[in-house]
């Protein structure tokens, strides 16, 4: 295969994920709602820094200013609309360190290895910079298939 295309796992470039399920439930924290665990250290590192971002974001919801992960549940999430609002902010700062604790224990792929793009184990992300804005651009067929799956999860329940 002489035209396969080939990354290298330290490639910033790339976000590199499996397909599984966290240890904790989470109702609040985005990235624990997905289902794509990093198997990277430059995905942890770029997951912790989109937390950070959504995080030091600031909304005024009644009469406290809450982060950017609660802002986002309380306007999409059923069960958060239900909460007290200091109950959602007491939520997000358990699951914020629990994905933390999460992201910590990973076993993650080596830096010095490589992998081929057409590969179905893992999901890849090609990363690219808009102005302030980093977008994940499937990087595979498989990939593609699995985020337009996603999407359609989405959408179903809008419904």
């Amino acid at each position: 295969m002489a035209d396969e295309k080939i990354i290298n796992l330290d490639d910033i470039n790339y976000a590199v994920y499996k397909v599984g399920d966290w240890k904790n439930h989470y109702e609040i924290n985005q990235i624990g709602l997905s289902r794509e665990i990093p198997v990277t250290k430059n995905t942890v590192t770029h997951i912790k820094f989109s937390m950070d971002e959504i995080r030091n974001s600031r909304f005024e919801i009644s009469d406290k200013t809450v982060n950017g992960f609660v802002a986002i549940a309380l306007q999409l999430n059923p069960k958060v609309q239900e909460m007290e609002l200091d109950e959602a902010i007491e939520l997000e700062k358990t699951e914020f360190n629990n994905i933390m604790d999460e992201l910590e224990g990973l076993e993650l792929l080596s830096d010095e290895d490589t992998l081929s793009l057409e590969t179905e184990d893992y999901l890849i992300y090609k990363l690219e910079k808009d102005c302030h804005v980093t977008t994940s651009i499937p990087a595979n067929d498989f990939t593609k298939k699995y985020f337009q799956d996603e999407l359609k999860k989405i959408e179903d329940a809008l419904d």
